[in-house]
């Protein structure tokens, strides 16, 4: 299944401590040769200050070898450059934590504003910050994610959304977040940056299009791992079309996972899945796996022997995707649900073991899913177990329903423009300071 993995190529958009945790993910995988897993982590971990986690691996790559000496003499340099740099930002971190300095971020328009009232109160010096930044990015390079997102949101507050490192600080915690895990925090991240490349002009248009095909593939680790994740990828990815642009640019293979939220959003399935499939028909030269091959077999050439060979493929790259492995099984049910439905609209009466053999299941294994398809209101069906078939309904949905589901999605994307825009009105002065990133 290295045939499908898509890691080498999502790395070449990512930050090298991003790469980390999918290297991981495929030790134990058998895809690849364990020894040069190990090896391709410490060929990351090199340009880093994680100098005793370079030792453990090196140990582990080659354990009747001294460790390196460059790493030996890093260590020290590394620990005292620490310590310099925690003792050079302690005073800023004790003024921002003081409590009318909290107040007064609450209260402060801009970073301006809130520099003039450091300024003033507690002989604050602007040349501060840029402790702050490099303090941040030493913590990061360190492994120490936390400590680098808690220096980048001060070093936001701090300084105008012109200065030159401010973007970078946007990267650096949107990366900090996503590494520990903190996926609300992450999402908010996400959005800043977001709003700050759609918005900014002094870059040019190859520019833009390179960040935000960074910003595509970081934003993977958010929607997979975020509750409303799902739903947050189909409206970037599908329905924006500076990034739907970006990906039949630069990336199609993104559609893999845009295919697999989609597949597996029920709620939204219906209105969008047209779109997609003709997005993937238009870049099928250029990148085809089996799930947007699925979605082909299924919606174009109604090939359900093809559609079924696939769905068995899909299988196993989900199980080898850092990214999808958690949507297995609503992927699966959700195919199969597709399957069905679709053979459904071509035929009155269907035999059940003739279904289980589309559906890659027994015929015992059939009947109950259909029985609780039923059972769950979902379908419009009786089935003659004497037979073994299913018959189908005839009763049309009503004209209700359909205006129901046809504002499904509308009704949630109305709430997201009106969260955001809400959210921008309350926060105005924040979103001129930035937040706390790389």
């Amino acid at each position: 299944m290295a045939l499908y993995d898509l890691t080498s190529t999502i790395r070449k958009h990512l930050d090298r401590h991003l790469v980390f945790p999918l290297l991981e993910f495929l030790s134990g995988k058998q895809s690849y040769n364990e020894m040069e897993l190990l090896q391709g982590k410490f060929d990351l971990l090199a340009d880093t200050n994680m100098v005793d986690f370079a030792m453990d691996i090196h140990h582990s790559l080659y354990p009747d070898t001294e460790v390196p000496e460059n790493l030996k003499l890093k260590r020290p340099v590394v620990l005292d450059t620490y310590k310099r740099l925690q003792d050079e930002v302690k005073p800023i971190v004790e003024i921002m934590e003081d409590s009318d300095v909290e107040q007064q971020i609450q209260n402060s328009r801009d970073s301006r504003h809130l520099v003039e009232f450091l300024e003033e109160k507690y002989d604050f010096k602007p040349e501060m910050t840029e402790k702050l930044y490099d303090n941040a990015k030493f913590q990061y390079e360190c492994g120490n994610y936390s400590g680098a997102a808690q220096y980048l949101y001060l070093y936001r507050l701090l300084v105008p959304s012109h200065d030159q490192n401010y973007v970078s600080a946007l990267w650096g915690k949107l990366a900090s977040e996503i590494l520990m895990q903190n996926w609300e925090q992450a999402l908010e991240d996400q959005q800043r940056l977001k709003e700050y490349l759609d918005t900014t002009v002094t870059v040019s248009s190859l520019q833009q299009l390179q960040s935000r095909t960074w910003l595509i593939h970081w934003s993977l680790f958010v929607f997979f791992n975020h509750s409303k994740g799902r739903d947050m990828i189909i409206d970037m990815f599908l329905h924006q079309p500076q990034y739907l642009n970006a990906i039949q640019t630069i990336c199609p293979h993104i559609l893999r996972y845009l295919a697999t939220a989609v597949i597996t959003n029920r709620n939204q399935r219906r209105n969008v899945m047209k779109d997609l499939v003709k997005v993937i028909q238009q870049e099928s030269y250029n990148y085809s796996d089996p799930i947007t091959a699925f979605l082909e077999d299924l919606y174009v050439n109604f090939d359900f022997d093809s559609a079924q060979e696939k769905l068995r493929l899909c299988e196993e790259v989900l199980l080898k995707d850092f990214f999808l492995v958690a949507c297995l099984d609503d992927f699966i049910e959700n195919a199969r649900l597709m399957i069905f439905e679709t053979f459904c609209r071509i035929h009155q009466c269907i035999s059940i073991g003739m279904l289980a053999d589309k559906l890659n299941m027994t015929v015992e294994e059939a009947e109950r899913w259909i029985v609780n398809l039923i059972r769950n209101a979902r379908l419009d069906a009786k089935i003659d177990s004497a037979a073994g078939h299913v018959v189908m309904g005839t009763q049309g949905i009503s004209p209700y329903l359909q205006l129901i589901e046809k504002t499904k999605a509308l009704a949630m994307r109305s709430q997201m423009l009106a969260f955001n825009v809400e959210k921008r009105a309350t926060s105005s002065k924040e979103s001129q300071w930035g937040g706390t990133n790389f």
